[in-house]
């Protein structure tokens, strides 16, 4: 689409962009030679993002006409046609089945989001015209919507239209929301999920880590346990016969609370000269401080495939063995349950999980409900589920829940165990290369790992039996008759969602 500016800079090089980024009043350069930028807004908008549509029946989240939506574009064309903006083309994915060239155009004043999209576009060699363009325009408020802000998208036309918001991550999602639709539409499924490798040779085993960010989802991606090599940390589609098909060249992680223990990868990512950090604490010197929360909990780094040890391109890895379903609370979610193809479906479906500063104030915190733990789906949320139950039927691939919080209770109550990393890892670990032994749970109807190698506390593994030791057996009870009725009632919600997934829970 042709968009009038009063002057173009197209697909300026990295030094460029960093030379512009530097430019930038709220940039400063860190200790390790990076740039750091500090944004008004630290999160998506959720409440701020609207699909165009006419026929709301097809979407579960909010819309717009297109006549509200064609004076929204008016403003903002009229509003770009005198400033100064950076063109930048890409590919979301790396695979000539499912790649799609995207172009993000952004204001000057903010070519910091370019330079980090840069960073996770693979590059665009030819001259194709771009399929979905992001328009982008932090210096333009939207009265009327919430905060003056919208996210407007327009699946039809392949365009999104973000007003009044200088976080990166509308940048990446404004791409990603529409390339998720498209992938449903030619018969696939994307997730809002990582994509790793475990082993090598005959033992190499391929697994999906679909989650909500905050929940473990990167941690475990990166994890090297069991010969472990992270493909892809946000982003993946899944297609009959377990083909699956990645979108970005790196991450955009979050990194409050990192230590190079923690997540050794995303550390040495963050530190390199080359990657973008954004909010990140740091003192006058450029001494960064992961841990001080005090502008936001959701400090991130971009960083690109290159800098993050061992990481494979999406394109190299053809199928998946297992998809982990994260779930990240504190009552009695096991550590690991194995799951039939119907359970599959219903549990991805409730995607429960406490919500995180990812979600902006409004999630943090909470116990949320997220249907296949991506926020992200533009169509009525159902349909994710039902489309997987049908891939399932494609794939002999295993489908596992993992809780990556605590079992027992929260951590202010010293009767609870935390589902720590190093659980989760070799977790992770014997699902790839086997050894967790199974029981039928009698009140959930999965299956529960009785024992699992180098886990020495199994009270994460069998709540039942946590309670029961406890002289807790009547909280348990009440919890599950509790649970029981929510989901069913959050299930019946859903008017399009196949009955045996329904019922599964």
């Amino acid at each position: 689409m042709d968009v009038r500016t009063r002057s173009t800079i197209h697909n300026p090089d990295s030094d460029q962009l960093r030379e512009l980024t530097a430019a930038q009043p709220t940039v400063r350069e860190t200790e390790y030679g990076n740039l750091n930028v500090t944004t008004q807004v630290t999160a998506r908008s959720k409440l701020s993002t609207f699909i165009v549509a006419d026929d709301p029946s097809r979407h579960t989240d909010p819309t717009i006409t297109r006549s509200e939506y064609a004076a929204l574009a008016r403003a903002q064309n009229e509003h770009i046609a005198d400033k100064d903006v950076v063109v930048l083309d890409g590919y979301i994915g790396d695979h000539p089945d499912a790649r799609v060239r995207t172009r993000l155009i952004i204001e000057k004043e903010n070519a910091n989001i370019a330079a980090k999209q840069r960073l996770l576009y693979f590059p665009a060699e030819d001259d194709a015209e771009p399929e979905f363009t992001v328009i982008y325009t932090p210096s333009l408020a939207a009265p009327g919507y919430p905060d003056d802000r919208i996210i407007a998208v327009d699946l039809d036309a392949g365009v999104t239209r973000v007003l009044n918001a200088d976080y990166f991550g509308e940048s990446k999602m404004g791409g990603l929301r529409m390339w998720d639709a498209l992938m449903y539409r030619r018969g696939g499924l994307a997730m809002h999920s990582g994509l790793k490798v475990v082993g090598d040779g005959a033992a190499r085993r391929v697994g999906l880590v679909v989650g909500l960010s905050g929940t473990g989802k990167t941690t475990t991606t990166f994890s090297k346990a069991g010969g472990g090599a992270p493909v892809q940390d946000d982003f993946v589609s899944l297609y009959p016969g377990g083909k699956v098909y990645g979108t970005e060249a790196g991450t955009f992680a979050k990194v409050y609370g990192l230590t190079s223990e923690s997540e050794p990868a995303v550390w040495h990512g963050s530190t390199q000269p080359g990657s973008y950090l954004e909010n990140v604490a740091m003192n006058a010197s450029g001494a960064l401080d992961f841990h001080d929360k005090s502008h936001t909990e959701n400090s991130r780094a971009v960083i690109s495939a290159e800098d993050i040890p061992g990481m494979i391109y999406p394109a190299e890895v053809e199928t998946a063995d297992f998809m982990l379903i994260l779930n990240k609370n504190a009552n009695i979610i096991p550590a690991v349950a194995r799951l039939t193809p119907d359970q599959a479906a219903a549990y991805f479906m409730l995607g429960e999980t406490t919500g995180t500063s990812a979600g902006g104030k409004a999630e943090a915190g909470k116990f949320l409900r997220v249907p296949g733990t991506n926020p992200f789906f533009a169509y009525r949320h159902e349909w994710q589920a039902n489309r997987l139950r049908e891939l399932l039927d494609s794939t002999s691939m295993e489908v596992y829940l993992l809780n990556t919080g605590r079992v027992g209770g929260s951590e202010d109550d010293d009767r609870s165990s935390k589902v720590t990393p190093a659980i989760s890892a070799a977790i992770v670990a014997a699902i790839a290369h086997g050894g967790i032994d199974w029981e039928e749970d009698p009140d959930f109807g999965y299956e529960v790992a009785t024992e699992v190698p180098n886990v020495e506390d199994t009270s994460v593994l069998r709540p039942r039996l946590l309670y029961g030791s406890q002289d807790r057996g009547t909280e348990y009870a009440d919890l599950i008759a509790g649970l029981k009725v929510e989901r069913a009632n959050h299930m019946a919600s859903y008017e399009d969602l196949l009955p045996d997934i329904a019922a599964a829970v």
